[in-house]
């Protein structure tokens, strides 16, 4: 490998780990995982019992009683709208973590940290 192709890669990485400073501006709970098992779950049972319709139907109702039965176990996770230095705003969650609106956060590696 090339010393200068060697050099832009080492680089990119470092990039990537970079860390980038924020501050909390909203938070929501978060279902997106008993949503993703209830829909992979009934699109194949929809797929089974009523081929590609049934596996859309099967889809979409699976995945809104999947996010209700994480919702009503109390297994909700916590996700928050952080607004980064250059104005955007991003989702990010945060299953162990808890933060305050208004607080300035961190984002190292897709994970939030005081700062």
């Amino acid at each position: 490998m090339k010393p200068i192709a060697l050099l832009v890669l080492s680089l990119g990485f470092v990039a990537i780990n970079a860390v980038q400073a924020a501050e909390v501006v909203a938070e929501r709970e978060e279902n997106l995982v008993g949503a993703g098992f209830g829909g992979l779950s009934g699109l194949m049972l929809g797929a089974a019992a009523g081929g590609p319709i049934g596996a859309l139907v099967g889809a979409v109702v699976g995945g809104w009683s999947g996010a209700q039965v994480q919702e009503a176990s109390g297994s909700s996770g916590t996700a928050y709208v952080v607004r980064h230095d250059d104005g955007r705003e991003q989702w990010v969650r945060s299953p162990n973590a808890r933060f305050a609106l208004g607080q300035n956060v961190e984002l190292q590696q897709g994970r939030l940290q005081l700062q």
